[in-house]
């Protein structure tokens, strides 16, 4: 017993998970206090919290295919250690450079009229945004590559390792918060600065070292097939619909790239055609993205993301206007962390009693029935929705009556930024017009209670759906495009949450906010009837018959490219 606990420490298996936690907890407890301290130097303003909100998800946005282009074109090894490299060193930068502006503020201010000032707020937000892109291309290599090479032929292992990396960041989504937080608070936001900083120099030699274990223990992560030429991925595609075999067609290609084309290439190559490179990378991406058997199952995931029935700023916010503390919200946010964990457990247990597809009907089913309860919300007593008050009355006094932009004025932002992604929901904090000396009258509970209610069991559906599709999009997409697909599913996901921050933005007034419920729910909707086509294609006539699967059988022999017999 002894030997097979050491064996499992050792096991490439575990280097990775511990690994994947110690790059999480950085990337947590980084996410969560660069939100607050832009609060903090903006004199508690939230525009440089929404400048870099916006600022990330746009260059994911527009950079996911490419940086996923990148990923495939070069080996396992150097991808994980340069973008390990970049994110920590930039997160360390980061930290030092704020460090210098909460220690020299006044004086920076006097200086070149605040324009150096300026220069390292944008500084700031650069460095930021350049962290969380090395951090996106590390979740590709590791979590849609890695991972599988480690879990072999054996797709139950696999499901099981995507499930304990979840459960690894539901943990880390609350703790490290709480970690750094209370740094924060019993220290200031210099010290939390110093420790963020020195956490990241330290987990960067660590995770370092892990990775190079993992690669040792694991041969055929040295063994990748090569990237496709950009404009030959829709000859590959082509090629898809034939009987041909996915991985003979890239060796083909790849030995027809070997062989002599690419020196020619070389010399052809010349000013025009490199900066229209990434263009055509990039279009060429989505194209193949389109053309994946489950773009639709990756579209029904990305649909998801357009939906304020979560744990980010605006609910919080939403729930401080409802009369929550913020003690309430924190064990609220707990019990949608079990919840979460649940959901990666009912995941592994479905998976092998219904096969992986109806694994992801059957959350979706129970996501939608969940969140119905969010709908309801919005109709019961204490509920501020009022369809007379326009969504769009308090942006059009701003921009026509020349109102200024309201600053946030909560006791607790630490809790408003709990989830580290910024925002602009600014005057839905505290309603209009309202007097902080005169105590409101209590607003009933039944509507805010049954809203959480309904966002807290659904997070069993949602994470048990989103392995799903992360294990569908792992087994369906062809080594040598897993990144480019991958880059361009974050991109996509990008594109909702940024469609989700407009909404907001656009009707920010808490009126307003039971109608942003009925949208994202209709949104979840349209996402996993876009599954069930999918599931519909995949399965023909057997989709609702369950069986268990024979663990020998095809699910876990069979070839990536195989989805009928998942």
């Amino acid at each position: 017993h002894l030997g097979s606990v050491i064996a499992y420490f050792t096991s490439a298996k575990f280097l990775l998970y511990l690994g994947h936690a110690l790059s999480t907890w950085g990337d947590r407890m980084w996410h969560f206090a660069v939100s607050v301290f832009l609060v903090e130097l903006y004199g508690n303003s939230l525009l440089l919290t929404a400048v870099y909100g916006l600022v990330v998800a746009g260059s994911v946005l527009l950079l996911g295919a490419l940086i996923g282009d990148w990923v495939d074109k070069n080996s396992r090894l150097k991808v994980a250690q340069t973008s390990l490299v970049v994110q920590n060193s930039s997160v360390i930068l980061c930290g030092v450079i704020l460090m210098i502006i909460f220690l020299f503020k006044t004086q920076l201010l006097t200086l070149y009229h605040g324009w150096l000032l300026t220069l390292c707020y944008i500084l700031v937000i650069t460095i930021a945004n350049i962290a969380n892109l090395a951090s996106t291309a590390t979740a590709i290599t590791i979590q849609r590559d890695w991972i599988v090479v480690v879990a072999g032929e054996d797709r139950s292992k696999l499901a099981d390792m995507n499930a304990t990396i979840r459960r690894i960041d539901q943990l880390t989504n609350i703790l490290a918060p709480m970690a750094v937080g209370q740094i924060m608070t019993f220290g200031s936001p210099m010290i939390g600065c110093g420790f963020i900083s020195g956490w990241n120099l330290m987990s960067m030699c660590v995770e370092y070292l892990l990775l190079w274990k993992v690669y040792q223990k694991t041969p055929t992560l040295a063994h990748k097939s090569a990237k496709v030429e950009a404009s030959e991925l829709k000859q590959l595609n082509a090629k898809k619909e034939s009987d041909m075999k996915p991985a003979e067609g890239v060796q083909l290609i790849v030995e027809k790239d070997v062989t002599g084309f690419e020196p020619q290439q070389e010399k052809e190559v010349g000013c025009a055609a490199r900066i229209a490179e990434p263009f055509i990378t990039f279009q060429d991406g989505w194209v193949a993205y389109y053309n994946q058997p489950v773009f639709l199952a990756g579209m029904g995931l990305a649909f998801l993301y357009m939906t304020v029935l979560g744990f980010d700023c605006i609910t919080t916010g939403y729930a401080y206007t409802q009369g929550l503390s913020g003690s309430v919200l924190s064990l609220l946010m707990g019990a949608s962390a079990v919840t979460g964990i649940m959901g990666t457990v009912a995941f592994t247990w479905l998976r092998r009693k219904c096969g992986l597809i109806r694994t992801g009907l059957i959350s979706g089913v129970a996501q939608f029935a969940c969140l119905i309860l969010c709908a309801i919300s919005v109709f019961m007593p204490g509920s501020p929705m009022d369809l007379t008050v326009s969504p769009f009355a308090d942006i059009s006094a701003r921009l026509f009556e020349n109102e200024p932009l309201p600053t946030i004025a909560s006791p607790e932002p630490e809790m408003i930024f709990a989830t580290g992604m910024p925002n602009l929901l600014n005057g839905s904090i505290a309603p209009a017009n309202s007097d902080p000396e005169m105590s409101p009258e209590p607003v009933p509970l039944i509507s805010v209670s049954l809203l959480f209610a309904g966002v807290i069991a659904a997070r069993v559906g949602l994470w048990s759906f989103d392995l799903t599709v992360t294990q569908l999009l792992q087994e369906n997409v062809i080594e040598s495009e897993r990144g480019i697909i991958n880059g361009v599913q974050n991109s996509m996901n990008y594109l909702l949450d940024l469609l989700h921050f407009i909404m907001v933005i656009l009707a920010p007034n808490p009126e307003a906010f039971g109608l942003l419920v009925l949208i994202s729910v209709s949104f979840v909707a349209m996402g996993h009837i876009m599954y069930f086509r999918f599931a519909q294609k995949s399965l023909g006539k057997q989709l609702f018959v369950c069986h268990t699967p024979d663990p020998k059988a095809a699910p876990d022999s069979s070839p990536p490219g195989n989805t009928s017999t998942v």
